[in-house]
């Protein structure tokens, strides 16, 4: 990040972990809604997701979540 001055820097971070807050706000609330209209499904797509969670950024998580790509 070269040409950056600190306070752009931190003002960068600051925007990061917003988005990335916002992204999980997003997956817990779909999470809230699958659980609540099909309470069978959720063990199923718990399984899908746990598998490869260690290795999914949040976007990929909530991609599969929601069921497609997510718009920036």
């Amino acid at each position: 990040m070269a040409g950056r001055g600190p306070q752009s820097f931190k003002k960068r971070q600051k925007e990061q972990a917003r988005k990335e807050k916002q992204q999980e706000k997003a997956a817990k609330r779909v999470q809230r809604k699958v659980d609540k209209d099909n309470p069978l499904a959720v063990e199923e797509i718990d399984d899908n997701i746990e598998s490869d969670v260690d290795e999914l950024s949040v976007d990929e998580v909530v991609a599969r979540l929601v069921g497609g790509p997510i718009d920036r």
